[in-house]
């Protein structure tokens, strides 16, 4: 449901009643994950998807319904063996969907969080007894939280110890508990949705072809900051897109800011004398994406500075350069489309290999089967 807080949160100031479908749990290749939304507000209006298609239709009727009946159901959608153009996956996947109207609790003050930046996780009832079924915590990273979901007087908190440890990871998926709160009771299932600020793309050198990719960047979903030394060239003019435009040394800033495990580094400086101090103090941060742009000649002269100040080979092995996957780029619009997709094949574990006639998995990082199994995403 976070993933279209925005226009929800949005929905809930203008006073709209609506419902919400949440993908709780998905097996096979199913085309989205935990945590991706579809609402339909009471005026017919949709935003979002659950299904990339597939089964819009009937999740949007189910919406439709439990804005006149107010009640929360799970429904399963899988593939249709008699007829492949029946509602259904096609792809083969199944997903089970929480159909619920929103109606006050907690899930205003999630979408608020959200659309605030702030880190936070929406933990709900997906299985177990239907009177609990859509009950919800928001919890926070100090292990505070506000509702309530009812049952046993121990299940809201080891619920929220759980979300937290979710949230504490960035992640969105599903955890099993007792109705108890212990592990050993009736079975409960909780989708935690971890809301989390944007994750960090910083990149390194004020020319076009980081003005490309702070396009991509900014459209994966990256709070992205460019940094050059050069006031001439680092400029809002330059770069309209970015969030922020730092004038510094690029080492010096890098050691000055906060990254993180989500935080991915884009060397475009293309000179000894900004890279090689830059990428002396990147390559021994924990972050999650080291690139440098160059030719494999320039490479291979960058790596030697490297090793002369001290740059050992297994940190050296962290770095992708040249930057980028083999796309046959040429303009700077094709090269950051080649960066960003080397940034999500890392990010995903895919191999940047052509998938036609390939035998590898479309989604690597899916979870491993429908509700009531325990998965997770990123």
């Amino acid at each position: 449901m976070l993933d279209i807080a925005e226009e929800l949160h949005r929905w809930v100031e203008q006073g709209r009643a609506f419902a919400v479908a949440t993908v709780v749990a998905v097996g096979g290749s199913a085309p989205r994950q935990p945590g991706a939304a579809l609402a339909v507000d009471s005026e017919g209006t949709a935003i979002g998807s659950v299904s990339g298609g597939c089964v819009e239709g009937a999740v949007y009727d189910l919406c439709v319904q439990a804005l006149d009946d107010g009640h929360t159901v799970v429904e399963r959608f899988g593939y249709s063996d008699e007829d492949a153009f029946a509602v259904g996956l096609t792809c083969g996947g199944v997903i089970d969907i929480l159909v619920t109207p929103v109606r006050g609790g907690v899930l205003p003050a999630a979408l608020a969080a959200a659309v605030g930046g702030e880190a936070a996780a929406l933990a709900r009832i997906v299985s177990g007894p239907d009177d609990l079924l859509g009950r919800a915590l928001l919890v926070r990273p100090d292990g505070s939280y506000e509702g309530r979901l009812g049952g046993h007087p121990e299940l809201d908190r080891t619920a929220a110890g759980e979300a937290r440890a979710m949230l504490d990871a960035g992640r969105t998926g599903t955890v099993e508990i007792g109705e108890d709160g212990s592990r050993c009771g009736q079975p409960l299932t909780l989708l935690v949705e971890s809301s989390v600020p944007a994750p960090r793309m910083i990149v390194f050198g004020a020319i076009d072809f980081a003005a490309a990719l702070v396009r991509v960047g900014k459209f994966l979903g990256y709070h992205v900051t460019v940094c050059d030394a050069r006031p001439v060239f680092a400029t809002p003019a330059r770069f309209p897109e970015a969030d922020e435009i730092v004038v510094e040394w690029p080492h010096r800033y890098l050691e000055s800011t906060e990254v993180d495990g989500r935080t991915v580094l884009c060397v475009l400086t293309h000179d000894a004398k900004f890279d090689v101090p830059l990428l002396q103090v990147a390559l021994r941060l924990p972050v999650a994406y080291v690139g440098a742009m160059g030719s494999r000649r320039t490479h291979e002269d960058r790596n030697e500075r490297l090793r002369g100040v001290g740059v050992t080979e297994l940190e050296l092995a962290r770095l992708r350069s040249p930057i980028g996957l083999d796309l046959g780029a040429r303009t700077p619009e094709e090269t950051a489309l080649s960066i960003g997709a080397e940034i999500v094949a890392h990010r995903r574990g895919g191999t940047g290999a052509s998938l036609t006639g390939a035998h590898t998995p479309i989604h690597h990082d899916a979870p491993r089967g429908p509700l009531g199994r325990i998965g997770s995403v990123a």
